[in-house]
């Protein structure tokens, strides 16, 4: 299996780099997880847009979901054949979000198109079952967020992803991580307001690598952060609590896993 980093940015694209989305292949098959802001360019220094098995989202806030719109726009009208729709599997919800997303974007003649449905083909994951697409089998783990977010494990040829996606310090994510060969975990809080409790909705550097620690993983990729904390800093902090190897998100980093 390889990860390929589309975008490891917070909330806001930090200097040359997107938010969150993420390039996975095993063999000849290719997933995306998530599709923030200006992700959608890096997909395709690596990969054909239109033959990915499936795009996989995991909560709906705008920085892991924007860039479904010229991914959209790409499938429609980019020059050379049109395959099948793209699967595109959304979180519970997923479905009423599209619907209004594509009413604010369809305008003119589109407004009376099914905006992501004519080239996407759209389904609901259910997380508490697993989903198999071709060679991976993915299974779900809420998080510790502020709106429903899941967590994803990926399984392909006896090798074990887990991409936290956003959360908050929440024990039960390291019994999913548990054994990964890389899990991949946001760093977007400063020590200094590291957060806690039930209403803490992300990690900080220190936190992503307790918790990947806590998991017994392999290998730590850090992601979702603000390049105003000094991604060297941030590795640093990480590795002060995980003895494996600490890895930053950057656009085009590619991990093999």
């Amino acid at each position: 299996m390889r990860l390929t980093v589309l975008g490891g940015a917070a909330a806001s694209p930090n200097p040359g780099q997107g938010c969150a989305g993420y390039l996975v292949q095993s063999g000849d098959e290719q997933l995306v997880l998530d599709c923030g802001p200006d992700t959608l360019a890096v997909l395709r220094q690596h990969a054909d847009f239109r033959q990915v098995r499936a795009v996989l989202i995991s909560h709906l806030h705008s920085d892991h979901t924007l860039d479904l719109v010229p991914y959209r726009y790409g499938l429609k009208y980019a020059p050379g054949p049109r395959g099948a729709r793209v699967p595109l599997w959304m979180p519970p919800g997923g479905r009423a979000f599209l619907n209004d997303l594509g009413s604010v974007f369809a305008l003119g003649s589109e407004r009376d198109m099914a905006f992501f449905d004519e080239v996407f083909d759209v389904a609901e994951y259910d997380p508490g079952q697993p989903l198999h697409l071709g060679r991976f089998t993915i299974t779900f783990h809420e998080t510790q967020h502020f709106i429903p977010a899941w967590a994803m494990r990926l399984v392909a040829d006896s090798q074990t992803l887990v991409y936290g996606a956003d959360t908050g310090p929440y024990p039960p994510l390291a019994a999913f991580a548990a054994h990964a060969d890389l899990v991949v975990l946001e760093a977007t809080m400063p020590e200094s307001q590291q957060q806690s409790g039930e209403r803490a909705g992300h990690l900080s550097a220190s936190q992503a690598g307790r918790l990947a620690a806590e998991a017994r993983a392999r290998r730590l990729l850090l992601t979702h952060y603000w390049a105003e904390l000094g991604p060297e800093h941030l590795v640093e902090v990480a590795a002060a609590k995980f003895p494996g190897e600490v890895l930053l998100a950057r656009p085009g980093l590619m991990v093999e896993l």
